[in-house]
C-alpha cells in the first residue's frame, strides 16, 4: 500500500452524554500523515452539553458535568469543527454512528469518503468472531505507547483506530481496494455498483 496516494484523511472519534439523541461533549479528529497518526495538527474539542451528562455515560468515558462546566457549548465551536472536517475523508470504528451523530451536528457538512475500521476488519480478519475496538487492539497489537488519554476518550480511541487501520491497510495494495472493502454500502465515497451493459 502505497500511504502517499491516500486522500486527506482525519480519523475521528466522539463521545456523547447519553441521551438519545445525544449531544455531543468531545471530538477528536486525528490526521493519517505518511502513514503515520500526526497527533501535532489533530483537532480535539471538549464542550459543554445541553443536557447534562448521564451516570452511564460519565462511567463509561470518565467526563462528569463538572469536567465540562467552563467548556464552550457545541454552537461556539461548531464552525470551527465543520471547517475543520470539510473536504476530506473520515474513518471511524463503527463509523455509521460517528457520521451519523457528526451530520446531525454539523448541518451542510459532508465528508469526501467514509471508512469503518469495523467493516474493514471483518474484510482483513474473517475468522475472528467479534471486531470491538478493544478485541481489534488485543488482535493486531499496535503501537499505543503515545495514545493520548485513556480508552473510551475520543482522543485514545481516534488514536488506537488510526494505528489499526494503518496496520490493516497494508493488507491492501491500492487505496481503491481498502475502498471497497471499508467503506459501508450508502455512506460516502462507497464505490458505484457496476451497471449491467444493457444492448443498445
Amino acid at each position: 500500500m502505497n500511504f502517499a496516494t491516500w486522500p486527506a484523511l482525519l480519523v475521528v472519534d466522539v463521545e456523547g452524554n447519553g441521551t438519545n439523541p445525544p449531544d455531543l461533549i468531545e471530538v477528536a479528529a486525528l490526521p493519517i500523515r505518511d502513514a503515520r497518526p500526526d497527533k501535532s495538527t489533530a483537532g480535539w474539542w471538549l464542550t459543554r452539553p445541553n443536557r447534562p451528562v448521564t451516570p452511564f455515560a460519565t462511567r463509561v468515558h470518565g467526563l462528569t458535568n463538572a469536567d465540562l462546566a467552563d467548556k464552550p457549548t457545541w454552537a461556539e465551536v461548531a464552525d470551527q469543527v465543520h471547517s475543520f472536517l470539510a473536504g476530506t475523508w473520515i474513518c471511524a470504528h463503527n463509523a455509521h454512528t460517528d457520521y451519523r451523530v457528526l451530520s446531525a451536528h454539523l448541518p451542510g457538512w459532508k465528508p469526501a469518503g467514509v471508512l469503518d475500521t469495523l467493516r474493514l476488519a471483518k474484510d482483513a480478519f474473517p475468522e475472528l468472531g467479534t471486531y470491538s475496538l478493544d478485541k481489534l487492539i488485543e488482535h493486531i497489537q499496535p503501537d499505543l505507547t503515545e495514545a493520548p488519554g485513556a480508552r473510551h476518550r475520543a482522543t485514545f480511541d481516534a488514536y488506537a483506530t488510526a494505528q489499526l487501520l494503518i496496520a490493516m491497510a497494508s493488507r491492501y495494495d491500492t487505496w481503491d481496494q481498502l475502498v471497497a472493502a471499508a467503506v459501508p454500502p450508502g455512506l460516502p465515497g462507497a464505490p458505484e455498483p457496476e451497471k449491467d451493459p444493457t444492448l443498445w
